[in-house]
């Protein structure tokens, strides 16, 4: 008898091994041993807990601070990191280590894994990665442990430092203060606002900016990639501070009992962790709706390519503000700084940005139909989860059990879709023998 061998896809490997690390994950929670009390989770909240988890989301059905153990907590630390740098990243680690030889196949995968063209200097790019991130989180858990050993004991602010700094670098938004208060405590710290705002940035840029950034020293130039990431980045962040501070200036239950470095700090860092970070110190179901509304359209908009975020990409964005921009003005092309842009990048981020729209849409009309809360409260949610974000007005905890598993998928799917939707989209293999004859329809 023959077996037919059955050959995978990078793209079909890579959403193969995120399932069954999530799927160990939430065995691993469900043990007695993970929680405080000795329970066993059941497994629709281990399941919910293992993928928000490895898909760097934030989003809890259960007190990460109260309900986990310390076995608990470091299991869900182990997937934030594996989830955010990628198991492939995390594989060749171990082969670098091993000095094993990395295969062709290996490279394809991480290819598609950092979402990049093509694989010609691939396993330098992981190199960078891995010592980039060993470098920006043991920096800023030593900042928080020299901050929190103020408030806690030396051990126990080492321990908070670490686990901390992996989660706001990987834009998980998981955090340890218990009673679901995130860093609302901190609202007008220095420290923790601005090592947190730092972690969360530099994890969004993506590995390829932070790559340009450090080399900038000795290149004297950045990529067009890195200045239309940089660029789109800055202006989300400083135009979200500017909307939040006038929305929320006069709300009493946000910024308006804040003095103000509270609320220029509570406003920058609402602006930062919608996009795709997860901790919050405000409260969100607080905030107006206006607010919570600007907030859905940061979180839908999300990181930048190759990072520890998700949402549709600020590249993504920026291709259809300049084409709009570009049709205004009657040009035919679309230029960003001095050059111009492929015609199939605009119609890939056309398509990207459709068929996630259609993803959170059709999510928030089924939950709006089998969860009792708002619509804006399940949009929120539904949004969040899409972009791996973590952000919640409340109504995690509330969920049904079919409302738990829908949110699970959605956020597998915005960890993983924009891998899957590279490789649905991408250009075919060979040239079209005959084209059409061109048609003319009225638009507008």
């Amino acid at each position: 008898m023959h077996f037919k061998k059955i050959s995978l896809s990078p793209p079909q490997i890579l959403v193969i091994g995120f399932a069954l690390i999530i799927l160990l994950g939430a065995l691993l929670l469900m043990l007695p041993i993970s929680s405080t009390t000795g329970d066993s989770l059941p497994f629709v909240e281990a399941l919910f807990t293992a993928t928000s988890a490895t898909c760097v989301t934030g989003l809890v059905v259960v007190d990460t601070g109260t309900y986990f153990s310390t076995f608990g907590q470091v299991v869900i630390v182990l997937l934030i990191q594996i989830g955010g740098l990628g198991f492939m990243t995390m594989a060749t680690l171990f082969s670098l280590v091993l000095k094993r030889k990395i295969s062709l196949k290996d490279r394809l995968l991480l290819q598609e894994a950092m979402n990049q063209t093509s694989m010609e200097g691939i396993v330098r790019l992981i190199r960078k990665v891995l010592m980039y991130s060993l470098i920006i989180e043991s920096s800023a858990a030593l900042l928080f442990t020299i901050r929190w050993a103020f408030d806690m004991p030396l051990g126990r602010a080492l321990y908070f430092g670490i686990w901390h700094a992996v989660s706001m670098f990987n834009n998980a938004g998981f955090d340890l203060f218990g009673d679901y208060q995130s860093l609302t405590k901190y609202v007008a710290d220095p420290i923790v606002n601005f090592v947190a705002m730092f972690l969360i940035v530099s994890g969004g840029l993506g590995f390829i900016v932070l790559s340009d950034l450090v080399e900038f020293r000795k290149r004297r130039k950045l990529s067009l990639h890195s200045k239309v990431v940089l660029s789109m980045t800055s202006a989300l962040i400083v135009i979200g501070a500017l909307v939040i501070f006038i929305f929320e200036f006069t709300n009493s239950r946000t910024l308006s009992p804040l003095g103000w470095g509270g609320k220029i700090w509570g406003s920058f860092f609402q602006s930062v962790t919608p996009r795709t970070a997860g901790a919050n110190t405000l409260d969100i179901g607080a905030l107006r709706q206006a607010t919570q509304f600007f907030m859905i359209i940061l979180m839908f908009i999300g990181a930048s390519p190759s990072s520890t975020g998700g949402g549709i990409k600020t590249t993504t964005f920026t291709m259809l503000v300049g084409a709009v921009g570009s049709m205004i003005r009657g040009r035919t092309d679309l230029v960003l700084f001095r050059y111009r842009m492929a015609e199939e990048r605009v119609f890939k981020a056309l398509t990207i940005t459709l068929l996630a729209l259609f993803l959170v849409v059709a999510v928030a009309m089924v939950l709006s139909t089998t969860e009792d809360a708002s619509f804006l409260s399940i949009l929120f949610e539904t949004t969040s989860a899409f972009g791996t974000v973590g952000l919640s007005m409340g109504l995690t905890d509330d969920l049904t059990a079919f409302g738990k598993i829908v949110i699970s998928l959605t956020m597998f799917a915005g960890r993983l879709g924009p891998l899957t939707l590279a490789y649905a989209i991408g250009p075919k293999k060979g040239k079209e023998l005959y084209r059409h004859p061109e048609g003319k329809i009225i638009i507008g």
